[in-house]
């Protein structure tokens, strides 16, 4: 194993774990030698996961509960001795024009998407800053880069553009004290949130027309990115957003 991209005995919690992204992420570390701590409401899919992967600690959570934010933060330190990488995960999104989307169902998305991200940040910052190192990881989206439009989801690109500036500016403040914040922008990849898209068969051909590759991206795909922006090999990085998009957004 290269140093740069050492993660042997890594403390890594992840939300938004029972399933896609967080799943396959959670696996890809544990594949690395970290411990990881998995973080999502449904419980029976962390144990089935956790079950899999030798020394994972499966949390319930709802992470748009800040004090859920802290427990996970404590529960982490309590089981695993420290808390080197933290990756928010959890998300939620609404498709429909933006001219008939509630109010509601808008706070409810940024709710998720946006505040639970500063709050987990936050809690997992302290003990980070503590100590002089860690890594933050969000998962922010291509939308939160530019327009959806065909694929009309308001509150969604409005809560990832947020996730994008808020990563250069928690990225800014804590730089000088050993914490990187950074996010991916993944373009469209096969998980249970992505389902509607990949059954409509017209929306599938637009995506594969627009994105350079001509194909949606693999799960393990994110794999690299992740363990990039987890690792040393990073440690000059912070404050930015890396796209995982075949192209998205290079046109």
């Amino acid at each position: 194993m290269d140093p740069l991209f050492d993660l042997t005995d890594r403390v890594v919690v992840i939300t938004g774990a029972s399933s896609g992204i967080g799943a396959s992420a959670a696996r890809c570390f544990a594949d690395r030698g970290a411990r990881v701590v998995l973080a999502a409401r449904r419980k029976e899919r962390l144990d089935e996961l956790a079950a899999d992967l030798p020394g994972a600690v499966p949390v319930a959570c709802d992470v748009a509960d800040p004090d859920a934010c802290a427990a996970l933060v404590d529960r982490a330190i309590a089981e695993c001795g420290r808390l080197d990488v933290l990756v928010n995960n959890a998300g939620t999104h609404h498709v429909g024009p933006a001219e008939d989307e509630p109010v509601e169902t808008f706070s409810a998305v940024v709710d998720l998407n946006l505040t639970s991200v500063f709050a987990l940040s936050q809690a997992a910052a302290r003990p980070m800053l503590a100590v002089g190192r860690g890594s933050i990881i969000t998962i922010a989206s291509v939308f939160g880069l530019n327009g959806a439009g065909q694929v009309p989801q308001a509150s969604y690109s409005a809560s990832k553009g947020a996730v994008v500036n808020l990563t250069r500016e928690l990225g800014a403040q804590w730089a000088r004290r050993g914490v990187r914040v950074n996010a991916i922008a993944p373009a469209f990849f096969s998980t249970e949130m992505t389902t509607a898209m990949f059954d409509d068969e017209g929306a599938t051909r637009w995506m594969r027309r627009k994105t350079p590759m001509g194909r949606a991206g693999e799960l393990d795909e994110l794999h690299g990115a992740l363990v990039y922006l987890a690792s040393d090999a990073s440690s000059y990085v912070t404050g930015t957003t890396l796209p995982v998009d075949g192209g998205w957004t290079a046109v």
